[in-house]
Formats: structure tokens, C-alpha cells, sequence
């Protein structure tokens, strides 16, 4: 049950991250008009929503809990 309580590490480390680090993604907009390309391309950082981050937090504690009794 080792692998479990690793798990559990790493979903809680994931889980206390992801309440600091936006994550990075990008869209691109764009319009063709016959043989001309028109676009833009936008970059946003947005951070996970507490809620996710909190479960997060409260699966990976279990795990760590759950990989202790063995």
C-alpha cells in the first residue's frame, strides 16, 4: 500500500499548487476570407477554482490515510 500513500502525496501536492499557479492556455481567433488570414491569438492565465483545489487537498489526505493502514 506504499503506492497509494505516494498517490495521496502527490495528489496533495497538486492540490496545494493549484491554489497558487495560474495555469497557461491560449485561443486563437481567426477569419478566412477567401485566400487572406486574419487572426489573433490571445494568452490568458486563470487559476483552478477553490473548490477543485479543495478536493484536491481532501482526496489526497485520504489517500495518504488510506495508504497508511496497512
Amino acid at each position: 500500500m506504499k503506492a497509494l500513500m505516494l498517490v495521496g502525496v502527490v495528489v496533495l501536492v497538486l492540490g496545494i499548487v493549484s491554489f497558487f499557479v495560474p495555469v497557461p492556455h491560449s485561443e486563437r481567433h481567426s477569419v478566412n476570407i477567401g485566400d487572406a488570414h486574419v487572426g489573433v491569438t490571445t494568452h490568458d492565465e486563470d487559476k483552478v477554482p477553490p473548490a477543485v483545489s479543495i478536493v484536491l487537498v481532501v482526496v489526497g489526505a485520504g489517500l495518504m490515510i488510506a495508504g497508511r493502514k496497512t
